[in-house]
Parts: C-alpha cells; structure tokens; sequence
C-alpha cells in the first residue's frame, strides 16, 4: 500500500475538500484523513499513480505538494538535516559576506554551488577567501540579527525526539551556527566546516578537511550504523546539490524549497510547505505535534 499525502503553505492554506476528494476518486483511494483541516490530509492507494507527477505539476500552480509514500514503516527513527536555507531561512555565508561587502559576488557563487553547477569544496573556499579579515565578532552579530528558523522546525524536532527519534544537523556551512542552530532546536549532534580565526579575525580559509557531499552521506552512514538502524529508518532533508547524496540514501529523503535540479532526483518534494511537512509526511497529525 501507498499513502498519498497533500500539503499546502500553514501560513496560506490552500487545500480545500474538493480538491482532495476529486484527487482521491481519480485514484481509487481509500477515506480521506484529515491531518490538520486546511493544511494536510492523506488517503492510501494500492500502487503508485501512473499520471503522479502530471498531477504533481498541476498542483503546484495550486499552491499544493503532493507526495506518495510507502505506507509501511512511515515514521522514521532520526532526523539527518542541512541548516542553511533548510533549517533556518538564510545561507550563513551570504549573511557574512553582506556585512563584509562582497555579499553579491559570495551570493552568485553560493548559487551556483548550491544548484551543482560548481565544485562544492572550491566555491566554499573561493567564499571564505573573500571573508578574510572581518572581526570574529561578526558571526555573533549575523546570528543575533540576521538569523531565522525556518517555520516548522521547532515542532519537527520535538515531535521526532519525544517519540525517540535521534536528530542530527550536518551542514557545509560552519559549526560557528551549526552550535546555535543545534542547541536552539534541540539537535543531538552537529558536524560542519570551521572557521579559521587568528587574532580576532577571520583567516579567510576553511578548517581541513572541508565538510561537502561525501561528508553528508558519511555522517548518514556513521550515525545510523553507531545507533544501530537501517537506512530505510532515516528522514533526510535539504535544498542543494550537496545534499543529494544523503537525500537519495536516506529511507525519505525531503527536497525542501529545493533548487529544480536538486528536486527533480527526489521523490519527496516539498515547495510550498515548511519544515511540518516532514511530520505529515511520517503520517503525524497536527494535534499530535510536540512543541505547538
């Protein structure tokens, strides 16, 4: 069995019982449930929709993400994530480069990086270099006034962890916000690149070895065989090409706000919804939410 999920915007709901019924019909699916009225329902089908990503396209101009999932073993056991543009609403190192000046020139280059059209550990390092010898207190100043969490995430986590599951955060970003975006949300672990910092002010290169792709997916395989749970058990989340590698190894993994090139390898691509949809996409009702 498969469980076909429709999610919209909570801030803007747009999902309304026609739509779902009409879809639901078409497809020879099951009663509808209700998740969160407005916001989310589900309904099961025996297999996978032929027309699923025609119908996928259609509801996007709607304004609503479709997502079909397996129906068994929904609920996964941890949470891997990526922070910048995931967990939080900004790419740290564009906020960095902005106070220092050269935020247009490290933006163009985070973009390119970020849709895969550059090598990920050279942009990092070709960006660093433009930081060189901003004031260490800058990234404090980034993070009190610049920062924002994602929506969603507060209740992702602690719905996740009061029901046992183990939330890991792994960025290519620097552990500098990895440390605050973790304690704040309530991360068990972080990995990200370091800063070097000499003197008060940034060095302008990378710590070593630097943390991309390969580093995502080595965490996904550490901490899963450290815990003792399969793949299948693990939710993964993130925007960029970096990412793809624990999105496509990861049981669910969650393209969210994506860049196209990105969402297009996902089967879990959510454009519209925040960081809850990961919640209803393991089945949880808003009512079951933690944190809310």
């Amino acid at each position: 069995m498969f469980t076909c999920i429709l999610l919209t915007n909570p801030a803007a709901p747009a999902l309304n019982l026609t739509t779902a019924d009409a879809l639901r019909s078409a497809w020879g699916g099951g009663d509808l449930k209700w998740l969160a009225l407005g916001e989310a329902t589900e309904f099961t089908v025996e297999t996978v929709p032929s027309n699923q990503w025609d119908v996928w396209e259609g509801l996007q101009t709607q304004g609503i993400d479709l997502i079909v999932v397996p129906t068994e073993g929904r609920r996964k056991k941890m949470l891997l994530a990526d922070m910048d543009s995931t967990m939080i609403q900004q790419e740290c190192i564009d906020e960095l480069a902005d106070v220092a000046g050269v935020g247009d020139r490290v933006k163009e280059i985070t973009a390119k990086a970020m849709n895969g059209e550059l090598d990920f550990e050279g942009a990092l390092t070709e960006r660093v270099g433009l930081l060189k010898g901003l004031p260490q207190s800058v990234i404090q100043k980034v993070i009190d006034e610049r920062i924002t969490f994602m929506p969603g995430g507060k209740a992702l986590l602690a719905t996740m962890k009061r029901d046992g599951a183990y939330c890991a955060l792994v960025s290519g970003g620097f552990t500098a916000f990895t440390g605050y975006v973790a304690d704040t949300l309530g991360f068990d672990e972080n990995r990200a690149n370091t800063l070097l910092i000499e003197n008060g002010e940034l060095v302008g290169k990378p710590g070593l070895p630097i943390l991309g792709r390969a580093a995502k997916v080595q965490a996904l395989e550490d901490i899963s065989e450290r815990l003792g749970i399969p793949h299948s058990d693990v939710i993964a989340v993130g925007d960029g090409a970096n990412d793809l590698g624990m999105l496509k190894l990861a049981g669910a993994g969650v393209a969210l706000h994506a860049k196209p090139s990105v969402a297009a390898e996902c089967e879990i691509r959510i454009n519209h919804g925040d960081l809850s949809a990961l919640l209803y996409v393991q089945g949880y009702a808003k009512s079951e939410f933690a944190g809310v």
